[in-house]
């Protein structure tokens, strides 16, 4: 079970100095690369196939354009966040995901004050990124399949490894707690279960198939 923590990431500053972004997972899909590297920073922009970052935005200004792919962005803390693209305004209230062509001209204000947001970026035409809000309950266990990430929002909430079919016993690992935006990398094998009080963002990753 892989769980990456959020206070282990390091910011990396905007080039417009409007805010700093965390990325928690991104995917090279060149022949260079080793795959899927979570907790990691690219230091190229766009050179991934897909990315999963959490951004601090503390100034209005413009995005960074990336041609070919598609976003999801989500406001996971403040209240609102104005984004124009390519002319057209569109007002972001918190845990309402917004999807937009990444190559759009872009940008943002903040009419309430600084914003947090969770941003997904994927290629067109090799991956597609959804991002679901979902409540949590701690009589019901939410799975994290492979392919997602399951990050926790608001709340206290704790993750398992779940139940080993393989084994007679059907062995389940103790709880593990997960802190504010901690992220849990999803698995079909031992696939883990988050408990908890609060709000949860799932991200899905699907290859796009022909």
């Amino acid at each position: 079970m892989q769980i990456i923590r959020f206070a282990d990431l390091k910011a990396q500053p905007w080039r417009n100095g409007g805010g700093v972004t965390r990325e928690l997972a991104s995917h090279r899909g060149d022949a260079s690369s080793d795959g899927a590297s979570s907790g990691a920073t690219s230091s190229d922009d766009g050179a991934w196939d897909w990315r999963v970052s959490i951004a601090d935005v503390t100034s209005a200004g413009e995005y960074s354009p990336f041609p070919g792919m598609e976003r999801v962005l989500t406001v996971v803390e403040g209240e609102l966040l104005l984004l124009a693209v390519d002319g057209t305004e569109h007002p972001l209230e918190k845990y309402r995901p917004f999807r937009f062509p990444g190559g759009a001209a872009s940008s943002s204000a903040l009419p309430t004050g600084d914003v947090r947001n969770l941003n997904v970026i994927a290629r067109e035409g090799a991956f597609k990124a959804y991002t679901s809000i979902v409540e949590l309950s701690k009589k019901r266990a939410h799975p994290v399949f492979e392919g997602q990430l399951g990050i926790l929002l608001q709340g206290q909430a704790a993750v398992t490894a779940g139940s080993d079919t393989s084994e007679p016993a059907g062995e389940v690992t103790e709880p593990v707690p997960l802190s504010r935006y901690d992220a849990v990398v999803g698995s079909d094998s031992r696939t883990p279960e988050i408990l908890g009080r609060g709000f949860l963002a799932v991200v899905s990753i699907d290859p796009v198939t022909d």
